[in-house]
């Protein structure tokens, strides 16, 4: 994207816009005749399945006011207790964010809120629904923009974990999975998309932020690595991580039969 092509962008999109640059992600933001402040509307203008919009929701944490985002897929709902038991400590909670406060922490309106570029600190967290595609589209700052990206890029780009905090789903379009999927199906689910993916894909990680070892299998009970793998996984290449993710998927089969 040229200098004259970036400056007649809206703001927030810029700022997205040029974070995309400097980490050179392939996809620029792309602006819709029509705007896609919901999941909904984004999916329609862009012909895609709901579940392929990854929606950003703010909460504000109390008492101290921190900004909680989780990006999920257009067809779930999000558990607040299930985000409040990971990023709350004790005495805190979670409330959602008016205008103003979004605003403020992240630098975007509401129906335009990207994952990235934010404007202030943003502790984030990806529903690992969005994981069930190939390819998923955010908002890029403004309630007309929108990039494309994989759930793999969306987990590199904002460094947030993997987790599991939708409630139900809200509907059973294209690519939905079956409401209630356990954690190690969908991770199952996770390790077939990578091992189908391109070779230079980014590997994802396949920590859910569950971090207990089972004793008795010697794996974690979140992520089925062991504390090897666990702490090789962020020193070692592509090649070892998509044997790490093999190796999982072997471990959830066998634990199904």
């Amino acid at each position: 994207m040229c200098g004259a092509e970036l400056s007649a962008l809206p703001e927030g999109v810029q700022r997205v816009a040029r974070f995309l640059v400097e980490r050179s992600h392939a996809h620029s933001p792309l602006m819709l005749d029509d705007a896609a402040r919901t999941a909904q509307q984004a999916a329609d203008g862009l012909g895609v399945a709901l579940g392929q919009i990854a929606k950003s929701i703010i909460f504000k944490r109390k008492p101290d006011e921190a900004a909680v985002l989780v990006i999920t897929s257009g067809d779930r709902r999000v558990d607040e207790k299930a985000v409040q038991a990971l990023t709350c400590a004790d005495g805190q909670r979670l409330g959602r964010a008016d205008a103003d406060f979004v605003k403020a922490r992240t630098g975007f309106s509401i129906g335009g809120v990207a994952p990235v570029a934010h404007a202030g600190p943003v502790l984030a967290l990806i529903d690992i629904s969005l994981f069930r595609f190939d390819e998923v589209w955010a908002a890029a700052g403004h309630p007309h923009a929108v990039f494309r990206l994989s759930p793999g890029e969306l987990e590199a780009l904002t460094g947030a974990p993997v987790v599991d905090v939708a409630a139900a789903e809200a509907s059973q379009g294209p690519g939905a999975a079956t409401s209630g999927a356990s954690p190690a199906a969908l991770l199952a689910d996770r390790a077939r998309s990578v091992q189908l993916s391109a070779p230079d894909a980014v590997v994802p990680s396949p920590c859910l932020s569950v971090c207990r070892i089972d004793a008795a299998r010697g794996v974690c009970e979140g992520c089925f690595r062991t504390l090897d793998e666990i702490a090789r996984w962020g020193g070692s290449g592509p090649q070892a991580q998509r044997a790490v993710w093999a190796k999982i998927a072997s471990r959830i089969d066998a634990l199904a039969n």
